[in-house]
């Protein structure tokens, strides 16, 4: 079945108050059938927890295929995205306004460059 082809199948975004504000303002605010959202505002009081908690909720959702989250706070999560190795819902982490991306931080690249040795780009 492919995944990224079914119809209806959302973005998710766990971040700080701006990128959540930009990505609902671009119309990616959704609520499903229990009237749970598709986004997290993550703030200075966020519990690990909480975070933790909303990550695997978006990973278990059927109706999700991305899954944003701010790099910043993936740190904080890292063990979890790190262990998530399903290719649906993507995990992609993204730069914030406080903090640039940082490529050496990144899982899902870190992994996609162990598939491939130097040669391979020659």
């Amino acid at each position: 079945m492919a995944h990224s082809a079914q119809k209806g199948r959302l973005i998710a975004v766990i971040g700080d108050e701006d990128t959540c504000t930009g990505f609902l303002l671009g119309g990616i605010g959704e609520l499903n059938k229990k009237r749970e959202p598709n986004f997290l505002v993550v703030n200075k009081n966020t519990p690990r927890h909480d975070i933790e908690e909303a990550f695997r909720g978006f990973l278990k959702r059927d109706d999700i295929a991305i899954v944003l989250i701010n790099q910043t706070i993936a740190e904080e999560i890292r063990y979890a995205i790190d262990s998530h190795d399903q290719p649906i819902p993507a995990v992609i982490e993204i730069p914030s306004k406080d903090a640039p991306y940082d490529a050496s931080k990144d899982s899902i690249l870190r992994r996609a460059k162990g598939m491939f040795s130097a040669e391979d780009f020659r």
